[in-house]
Parts: C-alpha cells; sequence; structure tokens
C-alpha cells in the first residue's frame, strides 16, 4: 500500500515503475497489493528509483518487516558533530551574505552573523527556539513588512511549501502551508518575470535584493542529514553586494 501511494505521489504506472526497477509489471502489482512479499532489497530499489526519502525508505522498510537501514542521529549527539562543524564553516564562509541551516520543516538550525541583518527589528519573542523561517518571513511583526515585493515572495513560499507535501509526504508541512495561508498579505496572480524570484528587502530604508539558494548534503546515509539545507541569500545586484561588504 506505501509503495503504490509513493509511486501515485510521482505519477508512474505500474508498467514505468516496473520497467525502471527491472522488475516485471506482475510482480509490482503483488507486492502492491499485499500478495507477494518483497525482500528487503526490493523494497530499497524501489524507494531508490521513486525517490523516496530516507525517513520514508526506513518506514517502508519497517511495514515490510525489516529493520530500517538508515540511523538517524541527534542534532546535538556525537555522531553528527564533525559534519555540522563543516557545514557551520559553510554558513561563515558566505559572510557578508545571510545564510542558515534548516531542517525539513523549515525549523533553523544554526545560521551566520549576517543573518542579523533580516532579524534586526523582528521582535525577541518570535525568536525563541525553535524558529520557523517561513513563518518568520511572512509574519505581520516578523519579516514581512520589510519585505518590498511581499505578494511575490509570499506566492513563491506558498507554492514552494505546497510542493514539498508531494516530494516528502510530510503532513508536518502541510500543515505549515494552511497556517501560512491565514497569515494577512495578498498573492501575486500574475506569472513571475525575469530569471528568478527575488526578495526585495528594506534594510534601514535601502532596498537590498537577494536571489535565495538551497544547498543539500549530496550523498547523506543517516535521515538527519539528509533532512538538512543550507538556505544562502546571494546579491541579486551589485548595489546590494557593496553596501554588504561595507558593513
Amino acid at each position: 500500500m506505501l509503495l503504490r501511494q509513493w509511486r501515485g505521489n510521482r505519477r508512474l504506472s505500474q508498467l514505468q515503475l516496473s520497467a525502471q526497477a527491472g522488475v516485471s509489471a506482475r510482480h509490482l502489482s503483488f507486492v502492491e497489493t499485499g500478495r507477494s512479499q518483497p525482500t528487503r532489497e526490493m523494497i530499497l530499489r524501489l524507494a531508490e528509483e521513486l525517490g523516496v526519502p530516507l525517513r520514508a525508505r526506513n518506514t517502508l522498510l519497517l511495514a515490510g518487516g525489516f529493520a530500517p537501514a538508515y540511523p538517524e542521529s541527534a542534532l546535538d549527539g556525537p555522531q553528527l558533530g564533525t559534519v555540522l562543524a563543516a557545514l557551520r564553516d559553510v554558513l561563515a564562509g558566505h559572510e557578508p551574505y545571510p545564510a542558515l541551516l534548516v531542517d525539513r520543516h523549515w525549523t533553523m538550525v544554526d545560521a551566520n552573523a549576517a543573518v542579523g541583518l533580516f532579524l534586526r527589528e523582528v521582535p525577541a519573542e518570535l525568536l525563541e527556539p525553535p524558529v520557523n523561517v517561513l513563518r518568520l518571513s511572512l509574519h505581520p511583526r516578523g519579516l514581512a513588512p520589510r519585505i518590498r515585493n511581499l505578494a511575490q515572495w509570499r506566492t513563491h513560499v506558498l507554492h514552494r511549501l505546497d510542493q514539498q507535501p508531494t516530494t516528502t509526504a510530510d503532513p508536518v508541512l502541510r500543515a505549515l502551508h494552511d497556517e501560512l495561508l491565514t497569515l494577512p498579505g495578498d498573492r501575486d496572480p500574475q506569472a513571475p518575470n525575469g530569471l528568478v524570484v527575488p526578495l526585495r528587502f528594506d534594510a534601514g530604508g535601502r532596498e537590498l535584493t537577494f536571489i535565495s539558494v538551497t544547498a543539500m548534503l549530496g550523498t547523506p546515509l543517516d535521515v538527519t542529514l539528509s533532512e538538512l539545507a543550507i538556505e544562502s541569500f546571494l546579491p541579486a545586484n551589485d548595489e546590494t553586494a557593496r553596501h554588504l561588504h561595507k558593513r
């Protein structure tokens, strides 16, 4: 049943998936309906072809009667210490440009000093951990009053968040999307212009324009690491770059 749900999320037919995974469509049908018990290797092969996140792969294995294949380490545990230290070096290397580390629910794990540019006028109570960066960006007492293209940025954030539950099957992200819809603000009905959606931010009366870039670890084998991402904000014009370098 779970495999069929993931196949449906990816909009693949049984024939398409069976061809990609190198199994017969008949056998795949039996697996999905429970008439055939898949091996551990078969579950992992199908999950790989479907691009199933590591957390959900462990769930598939448990449903099939197998032990999880991927460890899930605590962020503050010793197992991840070296990798997190390297990620903090990456954050520092982005300065003077803002960059932050987020988890699968867009909760801020860490940030470089340049992120203070965005947080300068945010009330302290909104910065009490855990801080959800998407909620903070659209909150009327958060960043929203200083985002000059708020309708466009809000549309971008909501669209991005709307796509993620389809990819990850995470109900928390769906609930976050529904929550952000209730925050005040318009959406931009126009098709976006240009190459990317910029963030036009009011920094003390000066408009700074950024483009956002998301980076993830390329070959994670730990569930926690696979769900971390670095969100960096790079200057979209020379004026923004000059201002950031002068700070």
